[in-house]
């Protein structure tokens, strides 16, 4: 038993429905096109499955002081494109211009009501979501409120859980997947599983090993890019001033997040696979040698080639396998070669396979091989989050709601 609604338990037909999306995409400074579907192509079994319904879609773009901070005209049009459905927007959330075009609607039609985040109420205090115009109004006009955004399942905002007292909250065929994969991972019983962690995002890479290695939710952590230069200077070694000058540069508490991964080298020493060999970049070529070479004048951008094949080799005979994060400068191609590896690795795997992360994401695209994927999150923040056990405020709402409503 999930804990929670799913799309399954309703009939949707002749209702009017709430779906609360998450469709935050990278957008042209000039023109303001939009300029990745893949977020819009995410939802589109939910929304598709809701043709018989009156549907009003919410939806926010970036925040507030951001240059991509816009309404969801554009929105609308990539979402008809990707529907083959009008889908109109309406410039206004809960106001009588909303209202009225909700009142107006037949089955089978779509809007899109404005940025979420165009208003205030969205931010409000966890009390007082209810009380809000958001939630009171919109709620008097649907009768179950869908949430698939999951991409946003770590915020605590009044679109997003506002309605879980009001309505039936019921889980999206996205946010079911998500819920239902990444909890699999999380609590197989499968071994050996093992989290391949790598990119540049050091301070959620080091929650996830914390919380996979206290809990015993992985038997290893394989670690490549950024979040390697941690552990190998937590296990001593000097990288030389090419890796340290960035570092400096870039993280604003390195010795907090240097400490931290000292304090898991020395506790999981036996756990964590930290890289036997790295690469440098020579003015623009690769240049690899064992770690006993550090320090070096130039910056590390990949893990050596033995270290690539020792982790594919790992990988390969796993049962069950995360991965979030490239191991290196995956863009440059001369630096591409340890990322390529590893993720050959997740294809030649038989096990259970989740991945997650905007960059791991583009390799698995770029490498052609995100079919050999079981599961790959929408989430970032939220997938961090879910991943490191930390507060979920929207699968709370959900199963909150669920407890209220299967009364």
């Amino acid at each position: 038993m999930k804990g929670y609604f799913t799309m399954d338990d309703f009939d949707f037909k002749g209702k009017t429905v709430l779906v609360r999306v998450d469709i935050n995409s990278p957008v042209d400074p000039i023109s303001g096109a939009i300029l990745d579907y893949s977020r819009f192509e995410a939802h589109r079994q939910t929304l598709m499955e809701l043709t018989n319904s009156k549907v009003i879609i919410l939806a926010h773009q970036s925040r507030p002081g951001k240059r991509d901070f816009l309404c969801m005209r554009p929105h609308s049009n990539v979402l008809t494109k990707i529907l083959g459905k009008r889908v109109k927007y309406v410039p206004d959330l809960f106001g009588d211009i909303a209202l009225s075009e909700i009142d107006r609607m037949e089955n089978g039609e779509y809007i899109i009501l404005e940025n979420t985040r165009f208003y205030s109420e969205e931010y409000c205090l966890k009390k007082d979501f209810e009380s809000t115009h958001i939630v009171e109004n919109l709620s008097g006009a649907a009768d179950y409120f869908i949430n698939d955004a999951f991409a946003a399942a770590h915020r605590a905002q009044t679109t997003l859980v506002g309605f879980k007292n009001k309505l039936p909250m019921i889980a999206g065929r996205l946010m079911d997947r998500e819920i239902t994969n990444l909890t699999r991972f999380m609590t197989a019983d499968e071994h050996p599983k093992i989290a391949i962690i790598g990119g540049a995002k050091v301070d959620d890479s080091l929650k996830v090993a914390e919380s996979f290695l206290s809990k015993g939710i992985v038997d290893r952590i394989l670690v490549g890019g950024v979040v390697a230069h941690f552990f190998l200077m937590a296990a001593g070694y000097d990288l030389g001033e090419g890796s340290l000058n960035f570092m400096k540069k870039e993280y604003e508490f390195m010795d907090n997040l240097l400490s931290t991964a000292k304090k898991l080298l020395d506790k999981y020493s036996d756990k964590i696979e930290i890289p036997t060999d790295i690469v440098i970049n020579a003015n623009g070529k690769r240049k690899g040698m064992p770690i006993s070479e550090l320090p070096q004048k130039e910056p590390i951008y990949d893990i050596g080639l033995d270290t690539a094949i020792k982790y594919r080799s790992i990988i390969r005979d796993a049962k069950a396998v995360v991965v979030n994060g490239p191991m290196g400068v995956f863009e440059l191609p001369e630096f591409a070669v340890g990322t390529v590896e590893v993720f050959k690795g997740l294809a030649e795997c038989r096990g259970f396979k989740v991945a997650g992360g905007g960059h791991t994401i583009a390799v698995l695209e770029k490498l052609g091989l995100s079919r050999y994927i079981d599961h790959i999150s929408t989430g970032g923040g939220s997938l961090i989050t879910f991943l490191s056990g930390g507060n979920m405020p929207v699968i709370d709402a959900l199963k909150h709601s669920y407890r209220i409503f299967s009364k």
